[in-house]
């Protein structure tokens, strides 16, 4: 299945639909093949010891196949997350944007799966993992 938007396109579709995060996420790289997103590390991002938080990472994971099915299908702002594992490996290093390397495993007429390994910017140890489902609306 080829893209229905390009990365650029892809941005702007999604600060539209959800603009209250815009800021917080960017696409690095879009293809076939899969997605690298990046989360903007600001201060609201960071916990206690000055470290990204779980939510911050599961945000990140989270949008990055949401961006995987919208690139794929278009336009489906419906689609809606059905199931999500999250796996913490590290801590996330200090003052670093964290990076999401995602590519969809599966996508149906009515589930997507995909996958997410998210590192510390500049580093190749993984910080977490994520298996994320979306339910894609039936066309009417």
């Amino acid at each position: 299945m080829g893209l229905a938007f390009d990365a650029r396109e892809l941005e702007a579709y999604m600060a539209e639909i959800f603009p209250q995060v815009a800021e917080d996420f960017a696409i690095d790289t879009l293809s076939a093949e899969g997605i690298t997103m990046r989360l903007k590390v600001a201060e609201r991002h960071l916990r206690p010891g000055g470290t990204v938080s779980g939510p911050s990472m599961f945000a990140l994971a989270d949008v990055t196949v949401y961006a995987l099915v919208l690139s794929r299908l278009g336009a489906k702002a419906l689609a809606v997350t059905t199931n999500s594992s999250l796996d913490f490996m590290r801590k996330p290093e200090a003052g670093c944007d964290i990076i999401a390397k995602g590519q969809l495993l599966k996508l149906g007429r009515s589930l997507a799966v995909g996958d997410v390994h998210m590192f510390s910017q500049g580093s190749d140890k993984m910080v977490a993992r994520s298996t994320m489902t979306y339910s894609i609306p039936p066309v009417r």
